[in-house]
Order: C-alpha cells, then sequence, then structure tokens
C-alpha cells in the first residue's frame, strides 16, 4: 500500500513495527499505556482506549471526559464501524450566543469508550485505565505546551471556575496530582457509562454550567447516546478511504482526495496549487456535510493558472490523535478533543475536568444550532484498505488543518511514491481564512506566490500544520509512525 523506505528513511522519526501490535500517539505516556494494553493481550481498540484515558489525565487542553471521541474500527473480518462519540446541544438550548457555557454539547467519549470497548475490546476497563488512574493519583509533570495554554487561557479558565483545579497556575515541570479525576476513572472503569451519565457527575455538570448562564443538564445526560455505523466511503488511488461520517466534516476528505484525482496534477508547485485549491472549494459545503457520501457526486473545480481566494477553512487547532493496529488484523483511527483549549474553560470541580465547546462548530443552515442537535465536528480521522489487505489509520489534530494535511501525506505517500515517514515529514500548507500557511523549508513557497496565493511564512512545526498519527497492518506485521511535530510518539511490542 505504501512505500515504508528503512529505519532511518526519515530525518524525523521512523516507521517502527511488532509483533503483537503497534501504537502512535499525541503523547509519549499514551504510548506507554497503549503498549502495556497489547503486551496484556489486549486488542488494538484497547490500547486505543488505554491511550485515550492518558491524554485525558496528562493533555487536558486538547481533551478530556468533557469531551469527545470519534473512532474507525477495521475489525479482522475487514469490516469497518464509524464510532461517533459526540453529544448534542442543550434539550433547553434557546438560540442563546453559542459561547462560554452555552457552547457545551453533552460529553461523548465515556460512552464511545463503553460502546468502543463492548464491540472490539478484550481486558478489563480497570486494567485500561490503569496507568492513566496512575497518573492522576501519582502525578505527572507539567510540560511547555500545557503551561503555555495554562497561561493563554487563565482569563478563560477563571471565568469558567476553574481557579480550584490542581493544574490552575502551574509551569512547566510542576508536578500536578488529580485525584478527583482519578477518582471519577476508578468509578467508570467499575460501573460503566452509568457512572458518568447518571448519578452525581450530571447533577455537578449542571450545576456549573447552569450558575454560568449555560442551559446543558441531567436531561441532556439521559437522552445521549453514540452513534455506530459504518462510515463514509470512496474509491481513490487503487484504496478504499474510509472516513467519519456524519455528524463529522470527514467528508470533505473524500471530496478534496477524489477531485485532486481527477485532477491529477504534475508533482511539485501544481500539486500544491490544486490541493489548496480543492480543499477550500470542498470546504464550501462544510454546512452540509451531514449529507455524507452524496455529496462526492458535487463537482469541486479550481483554476490550474491561479488562486480564487475561496478561503473556507478556519484558525482552530485542537485536538489529539491515537491510531492503532494489533497483529490480529484490528487496525483503529481516532481522535478525542474538547475544541478550543480546554474547551469552554467550565470547570467541573466534583470530577476534576472542564467542558467542551463543540456548540461553536454550529453555523449557517443545514448546520444551524438546534436543541438536541450535534454540530457538525471537525474531527477526521482516515482509514484505508487495499486489495492486498493492507489497512492503516491516520489522524491528525488541528480542525479544519486536519482535511489539508492528510491531503497532503496522501498524496505523497501514495500518488507520489514517497516512502511514508518522510511524506509526514515534509513541509506542509495550511489553508486558513484566505491565507495561505507555509512552512519554512517548503520548497514550493515563492512558486505559489507567481499564482498570487497569500504566502505567510511560518515556523517548521508551528502547531497550524498538525501532527498525525498512524499505524497499520502491512505485509502481516503491525507498524506505527509518529510526526515529529508537538509530542507525538510511536512504539510496538
Amino acid at each position: 500500500m505504501f512505500k515504508l523506505g528503512d529505519p532511518y528513511s526519515s530525518a524525523r522519526r521512523p516507521v517502527v513495527d511488532g509483533m503483537r501490535g503497534a501504537i502512535s500517539a499525541a503523547h509519549p505516556l499514551a504510548v506507554s499505556a497503549g503498549a502495556r494494553a497489547f503486551d496484556l493481550g489486549g486488542t488494538a481498540a484497547d490500547a486505543m482506549i488505554a491511550a485515550q484515558a492518558v491524554l485525558t489525565v496528562v493533555a487536558p487542553d486538547a481533551c478530556g471526559l468533557g469531551g469527545d471521541m470519534l473512532a474507525l474500527v477495521h475489525a479482522p473480518g475487514g469490516e469497518v464501524t464509524a464510532i461517533n462519540g459526540t453529544g448534542a446541544a442543550p434539550l433547553a438550548y434557546a438560540g442563546e450566543a453559542l459561547e462560554g457555557a452555552n457552547a457545551i454539547t453533552v460529553p461523548g467519549i465515556v460512552d464511545a469508550w463503553t460502546q468502543a470497548h463492548a464491540r472490539f475490546g478484550r481486558l478489563p476497563l480497570a486494567d485500561l485505565f490503569a496507568p492513566a488512574i496512575r497518573l492522576a493519583e501519582e502525578g505527572f509533570r507539567v510540560g511547555t505546551n500545557l503551561a503555555a495554554a495554562l497561561v493563554a487561557q487563565r482569563p478563560r479558565l477563571i471565568a469558567g471556575g476553574a481557579e480550584s483545579w490542581p493544574l490552575f497556575d502551574r509551569k512547566t515541570g510542576d508536578l500536578v496530582r488529580l485525584p478527583v479525576l482519578a477518582a471519577l476513572l476508578r468509578r467508570i472503569a467499575a460501573e460503566g457509562r452509568g457512572a458518568f451519565y447518571q448519578g452525581a457527575v450530571p447533577l455537578a455538570v449542571e450545576q456549573a454550567v447552569v450558575a454560568l448562564g449555560g442551559r446543558l443538564g441531567q436531561a441532556d445526560f439521559a437522552a445521549h447516546d453514540t452513534v455506530v455505523r459504518a462510515p463514509n466511503g470512496c474509491n481513490w488511488a487503487g484504496l478504499r478511504l474510509h472516513t467519519q461520517p456524519p455528524a463529522t466534516q470527514g467528508i470533505l476528505l473524500n471530496m478534496s482526495l477524489a477531485a485532486l484525482e481527477r485532477a491529477a496534477p504534475a508533482v511539485g508547485i501544481a500539486a500544491d496549487h490544486a490541493g489548496i485549491e480543492l480543499t477550500e472549494a470542498a470546504f464550501a459545503y462544510r454546512a452540509r456535510a451531514g449529507e455524507g457520501e452524496s455529496l462526492l457526486a458535487e463537482v469541486l473545480d479550481f483554476d490550474p493558472d491561479r488562486a480564487l481566494h475561496r478561503g473556507g477553512p478556519r484558525a482552530y487547532l485542537h485536538t489529539a490523535g491515537v491510531a492503532c493496529a494489533d497483529a490480529e488484523g484490528m487496525v483503529v483511527s481516532s481522535l478525542v478533543s474538547v475544541f478550543d483549549d480546554f474547551g469552554s474553560a467550565v470547570y467541573v470541580p466534583e470530577g476534576g475536568f472542564t467542558l467542551n465547546d463543540r456548540a461553536a462548530g454550529f453555523g449557517p443552515a443545514p448546520n444551524d444550532p438546534a436543541p438536541g442537535k450535534r454540530p457538525i465536528h471537525t474531527l477526521a480521522p482516515a482509514l484505508l484498505t487495499g486489495p492486498d489487505g493492507a489497512v492503516w489509520a491516520m489522524a491528525t489534530p488541528g480542525a479544519d488543518g486536519q482535511v489539508q494535511t492528510l491531503l497532503q501525506v496522501l498524496q505523497k505517500a501514495r500518488v507520489e511514491g514517497i516512502d511514508l515517514a518522510t511524506a509526514v515529514a515534509a513541509p506542509r500548507w495550511r489553508s486558513e481564512n484566505g491565507a495561505v500557511l507555509i512552512e519554512t523549508g517548503h520548497p514550493q513557497a515563492e512558486a505559489l506566490k507567481t499564482l498570487d496565493h497569500d504566502i505567510r511564512v511560518l515556523p517548521a512545526g508551528d502547531t497550524r500544520f498538525g501532527a498525525v498519527v498512524a499505524a497499520g497492518l502491512q505485509g502481516g506485521i503491525p507498524h506505527a509512525l509518529a510526526d515529529w511535530r508537538r509530542l507525538t510518539s510511536a512504539g510496538a511490542v
């Protein structure tokens, strides 16, 4: 499916392979938790849950129990299942501005874990949560990025009542313990979804939200469900590309790659220009992403000689990815998120987490807000299957940048034949609010200016260019690859 190269094919990170399984995740401690799950005899879904649980502890700026989870699971028999662990707007929503306490949807991650575990897991949740619980109880060190987010979001955290959070005002290198979060994870492991969607947690959420003028409450938690269904799919470059179905904008990746394949631009400036223009064209359909595969009938066009300045993609950044593969044939692509840094920044002291602000993802009709309605999500993990039995999972943070980052990596790795590690490491562009952000060292930066693109060069590794996690099964061997950007890491056992 992809050319993997030798172990040192990338100046950044090599592709690693394992016997039992392989994992790539947004934080090295999450990779350790996933590898432990494989060592205990767990599946790729077990490894995903273990890794995500750790991320909710050590990366609360990006994800948490107050947020969401989406996953694509390739079962050993070949069936691909999409798990939509997102929530709806409050049933009592009455047209308030979608900000602060009124930007919160029902957190979906916990129910999504229980659904994924029931269908694809093997180990007890207590085993899977053990590394996360230990980190929350015994402590973890605050990293540079988390410390910077705490400084940048301090006013929002104060407004959200987070001054009692043990993380509040912590600096790089500080040891932080989160005993309340540890206790909640332990209850979820013992009692399942009821520990989160019934009783004390919904009551505590309601009290925190209502005190700040919001409407999310216990009735919303009681009505929550996880949507499990088939993914979007299309044929591309001899492979089958699976993406998250509604209510996500994953279909925009299918649309963009299909249009790019039809255009068949030459490698270099033509391919980058076409990629920028076609993803901008796809984002014109974002509000209609709920139509799913039917959007593949829409024709995306562009001018090969000049930029049309259609804008489209917006400036959101956050989320954390986990991709896993096991030797039995299960491959998982997933993302967890609270949307903005710390989500709404509304803190629930009885649970030790902040709540998302995913309702800010509503927009023009048919994606307009309404009571009990899910907004279109930016989360767009991808999974590719090939006629040779190979399967690869890929995901990246970056909100509207997700579609653009994956398009560039897949175009280079599959169409241009560059080995996967080099494709992931290569400098990227990102269309955002009418400008084209581009990493220092990108070979087409100057040439794109001649096509009238508004080029803004940013330092290599800027968070706006994402951080790809990738794992797959190729030749019967589990593989994983981590982007060099952010704290992304990979491991195998």
